[in-house]
């Protein structure tokens, strides 16, 4: 019998000739390409599945990138620095930053009366139009410092941003933010509230913008780039004023002693002794007061 060694290579030839067999071995590519794709998405799935169970895994499985703590850095370098309050809310400034370089009249829109006394503000007072409680939001992305509760203040949250930048938000009604929290500019950080520093501004946000720990006129930035107020170097207040100042409270400071709850002294035998202890006690006091007001005394009038 002889063999013909083409005829295996015709067989196939005549093969490919037919019109089903390029499609046939589409449609066959095309099958295994799907059967990968499915199980590769059901083995991811069930991946995912087991790390929601194990809340160990879910937080190695998600460790910090570098690439994008540097796109937050610089994200949040490009913030403008906002009002602590939402665009819709119609609000104004009732109490402004106290500034040494002001005029006498701007420096009287700076000042607190609580207990008898002028306090320089360190921040603004933001009111609604209406006089009603608003939301108020962070003014910059950052993480929450500090929550506390202030018997004069109110409740007090403190923000902490890049650049030795921090924001301070007190007389809130009620906080919504827990310490160490990522804030983004804009989220909700409680309801502005009454305190008992700054009655006459019924409910407000007192808010501060601070530069390495030292204040400065919020109003100067807002609206403005972070940037600014990264290259801005805060003025150093002369040691005069300072002095003339010392006995002013600041309003993140431990609140002050109200003289009414204070104790009365215990009665002296001796009559001229208990006298003599009272006229020491008015010439002191009349010291502290002098002491206190003498930078703003020329506000205080008749």
């Amino acid at each position: 019998m002889k063999e013909y060694p083409n005829e295996s290579k015709n067989k196939w030839t005549r093969i490919f000739k037919k019109k089903w067999f390029f499609p046939a071995v589409y449609l066959l590519l095309a099958a295994f390409l799907l059967t990968a794709v499915v199980w590769y998405q059901n083995l991811e799935s069930k991946l995912m599945e087991g790390v929601d169970d194990n809340p160990e895994l879910a937080e190695d499985s998600y460790t910090n990138d570098p690439f994008d703590e540097e796109a937050e850095s610089v994200a949040q370098q490009q913030e403008t620095i906002k009002m602590p309050v939402q665009e819709d809310v119609q609000t104004e400034i009732v109490t402004k930053f106290f500034d040494y370089n002001d005029d006498q009249e701007e420096q009287e829109k700076g000042l607190n009366l609580y207990n008898n006394r002028y306090y320089q503000s360190t921040g603004v007072d933001i009111a609604s139009d209406d006089g009603e409680s608003f939301d108020v939001v962070a003014s910059l992305s950052g993480t929450v410092e500090e929550v506390k509760e202030d018997p004069l203040l109110g409740h007090v949250v403190t923000l902490a941003h890049e650049d030795e930048i921090s924001t301070y938000y007190a007389s809130l009604a009620e906080v919504e933010v827990e310490e160490g929290a990522k804030i983004s500019q804009g989220d909700k950080l409680g309801i502005a509230g009454k305190n008992l520093f700054s009655e006459e501004s019924g409910n407000h946000v007192h808010f501060e913008l601070r530069k390495a720990d030292a204040q400065v006129n919020p109003e100067e930035f807002f609206n403005e780039s972070i940037l600014k107020l990264v290259e801005f170097e805060p003025e150093t207040v002369p040691e005069e004023e300072q002095s003339n100042s010392e006995n002013t409270v600041d309003e993140e400071e431990a609140p002050l002693e109200n003289p009414a709850d204070e104790t009365d002294e215990p009665e002296a035998e001796d009559n001229n002794e208990e006298e003599s202890e009272d006229n020491q006690e008015d010439e002191t006091e009349d010291e502290d007061d002098s002491a206190a007001f003498k930078d703003v005394s020329f506000f205080i009038t008749a």
